[in-house]
């Protein structure tokens, strides 16, 4: 065994260590924010008193004032355990880069001089294209997705959404977004290692549609189709951001086998 390799159980203590200091950031991120967890409930809720709608001339998209429906809840400590959650969800968020760079120290020791260089890029795209599923999440598909569902009220039948429910739902939303935009960065990093290639996602794509579509039903929240091509469509658009970064990739592959060639 080299000598600059780590025996096992200094893995595990290590390991150990990381987990530690990321806990400790996600509790001080939870007792940062845990008062201010009203603020980002009436942020949570804005997309549902938002409506937007497509229209033919500038700007195209326009935002007006939806419904006003007042959350409530259903059990003694159901309010109190969702400002807990709230607060826990924006402490991770707030915590994200510091567990980042965590993750990053731990793998960093085994890695090569050459393959170093690509993980700071790989974690802050990682990063980036998380908050940018969020956003878009926030401000695109959730006023659709409640705007929709809540159209379903009638004058027998009016909507009475307990905050559990309703923060459960937005949350599993986001999370579910900011996961997918990482999409095209998966398989770029898969493209690299040479798990795949271009050719082969371009010509599985009608595969990976029937997959993307599978995927949004398993992680939308509700079942309705609506909902569910909201978050398939975005994959699909993403699985062919996925297929640029590929070729990309290969090219530069292909650029630095011609440099070792000239140089050999």
């Amino acid at each position: 065994m080299p000598e600059d390799r780590m025996p096992f159980f200094s893995h595990l203590e290590e390991l150990r260590k990381r987990l530690i200091r990321s806990l400790i950031a996600i509790g001080v991120g939870f007792l940062l924010t845990f008062n201010f967890s009203e603020w980002v409930l009436g942020l949570l809720k804005r997309p549902m008193t938002t409506n937007l709608t497509f229209q033919r001339t500038y700007p195209f998209l326009t935002a007006t004032r939806g419904q006003n429906v007042d959350l409530v809840f259903l059990a003694p400590a159901e309010a109190f355990w969702m400002h807990l959650k709230i607060a826990f969800f924006s402490g991770l968020l707030l915590a994200t880069p510091f567990v980042l760079y965590q993750i990053w120290r731990f793998v960093e020791p085994g890695l090569l001089p050459r393959e170093k260089r690509y993980v700071l890029p790989f974690i802050l795209l990682g990063t980036v294209f998380f908050f940018i599923g969020l956003l878009f999440c926030f401000y695109i598909v959730l006023p659709f997705a409640l705007h929709f569902l809540l159209t379903y009220k009638t004058e027998h039948l009016k909507p009475m959404i307990s905050i559990g429910n309703y923060v459960d739902f937005t949350v599993k939303f986001l999370l579910a977004f900011g996961a997918i935009f990482e999409l095209p960065l998966l398989i770029g990093l898969a493209s690299m290692m040479g798990l795949v290639t271009p050719q082969f996602l371009a010509r599985n794509r009608k595969y990976a549609i029937l997959f993307n579509f599978v995927v949004a039903a398993i992680l939308t929240p509700t079942p309705d189709v609506f909902n569910q091509t909201l978050m398939a469509l975005p994959m699909c658009l993403l699985y062919e951001v996925g297929i640029l970064a590929a070729r990309l990739v290969s090219r530069g592959k292909g650029r630095a086998a011609e440099e070792a060639a000239e140089t050999a």
